[in-house]
């Protein structure tokens, strides 16, 4: 599956088109500010993407934050109740709760290249 992002330094920036401008613009995602890139080519957007992610970077040492989203480790999710039954009694039969499960289950479908630099 395709998604319009783009990777660079463990960050994420989505890309997308503005016909009317003819240029393509983004975002830096992942983060707890807002700091936007754009170009009117592939090769500009990565350059101005990778000049955003280093200039975030160097603000955030500046000013000692943290250049990754703040998370809590606690998230509410939504899913069929079927489903959810099911999540709980593979659980149960597993030794392990509910937490552990969903855990277990995210951690092992998050890119390795990401666990690995955590």
């Amino acid at each position: 599956m395709t998604k319009n992002i783009i990777e660079y330094k463990e960050f994420i920036g989505s890309v997308n088109y503005s016909n009317t401008d003819e240029c393509f613009y983004g975002k830096i995602e992942g983060i707890d500010d807002l700091v936007t890139f754009e170009g009117s080519s592939v090769k500009e957007l990565k350059k101005a993407f990778q000049q955003a992610v280093n200039d975030y970077i160097a603000l955030c040492v500046e000013a000692g934050k943290e250049p990754y989203k703040s998370v809590k480790g606690s998230f509410n999710i939504r899913i069929e109740p079927k489903l959810h039954y099911h999540a709980i009694y593979t659980a149960l039969k597993n030794g392990m709760s509910l937490n552990q499960f969903v855990a277990e289950a995210i951690k092992n479908n998050i890119d390795k290249k990401v666990l690995n630099h955590s």
